[in-house]
């Protein structure tokens, strides 16, 4: 075996040992489709905060491509620029082991892949499901023409389009599973209403606080049911569902005392997390902060807090734990999503939230 396939079978062992890859197809899947085929160039960030591009001729090039790492290769939608916003990456194997497992595809079934990236994850659905039953959409025209040279180059044709992947693909549908590689604010209709009934789509929810992997069950109609995942698991938006930042403000404020450590309520880790995400939507978080784009926003002391804007989020969100810890202080994976022509909400119980 030569050094890639000793990487490549040490990965899938790794996300086996982990407990993320269950299926035995999928094993073969990652220890046979080669990654680093797929991340010729990409960026890593240093410790000063700079990027550093990454290629073959790097010592540590095979070494990092088959870490369980995601590696940005896209920068503002411009190939040209390094650094800024990432808009295209190679995710984290073992998210991606996740939802492949979640997808629960077999071979045969038609698959949609929305947010081809670098290919590598269309080349793992290929692999398992057959090529002519993959299709996989991007919005930049460039990413599609490289991933399917990529592809090709390596044995798989799915069928790949450029396109904006919020509206699906009606040409090929409709599909037995859709697999969304990025974060979505609702469930695009168009996913939906192309998956068969009984189909799955399996996406991540963008929340800037409390995002969630989420696996759906189609009506057939635009509408469906499912739950939040155990498995947290968070990806740059789909472009179309991107938000703008929101910055904590100045001006006059209130002081105030606080038992309520800042982490509680923006830290993945915390069991809180996404229920915060629901009695705080819109609300964005910085190192010591919390915003809205209506001009709220807190300052956390550690002890105290400032509050200013028409809102004092800092009160919610204490209101909000309570409101937790009445609930039973439910996880993450206890949540439902339910997708109705009247709207697509997060539900536990007998409440409802709007997404």
């Amino acid at each position: 075996m030569d050094d890639a396939g000793t990487l490549r079978a040490e990965l899938a062992d790794q996300l086996l040992g982990d407990g993320v890859l269950r299926d035995p197809r999928w094993l073969n899947a990652f220890r046979s489709v080669p990654r680093h085929e797929f991340l010729p160039v990409f960026y890593r960030q240093l410790h000063d905060g700079d990027w550093e591009r990454v290629t073959a001729a790097h010592p540590d090039w095979l070494e990092l491509v088959y870490a369980d790492r995601v590696w940005v290769t896209q920068f503002d939608g411009d190939d040209t620029v390094i650094g800024g916003a990432p808009t295209c990456s190679s995710s984290m194997p073992t998210i991606m082991a996740i939802m492949l497992e979640a997808l629960d595809v077999h071979r045969g079934q038609s698959v949609l892949e929305v947010g081809t990236g670098t290919g590598y994850n269309a080349a793992l659905l290929c692999h398992v499901a057959g090529s002519a039953n993959v299709t996989t959409i991007d919005v930049d025209p460039n990413i599609s023409r490289r991933a399917r040279e990529r592809l090709r180059r390596n044995g798989f044709e799915p069928t790949c389009i450029t396109g904006d992947g919020a509206l699906g693909h009606p040409g090929r549908a409709p599909y037995d599973r859709v697999l969304a590689t990025c974060s979505v604010s609702t469930i695009p209709a168009a996913w939906l209403e192309q998956t068969r009934p009984g189909g799955l789509v399996v996406t991540t929810l963008h929340r800037p606080i409390g995002a969630g992997l989420v696996r759906i069950s189609s009506n057939g109609d635009g509408t469906g049911e499912g739950r939040v995942l155990v498995e947290d698991g968070r990806f740059m938006p789909l472009r179309a569902h991107a938000r703008p930042p929101a910055l904590a403000g100045e001006g006059t404020f209130e002081r105030g005392r606080t038992t309520l450590p800042l982490a509680t309520v923006i830290d993945p880790a915390s069991p809180f997390e996404f229920f915060a995400g629901i009695a705080l939507p819109g609300v964005v978080a910085g190192r010591d902060w919390l915003a809205h784009p209506d001009g709220s926003w807190v300052h956390h002391h550690g002890s105290h807090v400032d509050q200013g804007g028409p809102r004092r989020l800092w009160d919610l969100a204490e209101r909000a734990v309570a409101e937790w810890r009445e609930l039973g202080e439910p996880r993450r994976q206890h949540f439902g999503v339910t997708i109705g022509h009247d709207g697509q909400f997060l539900t536990f119980g007998d409440h409802h939230w709007h997404l």
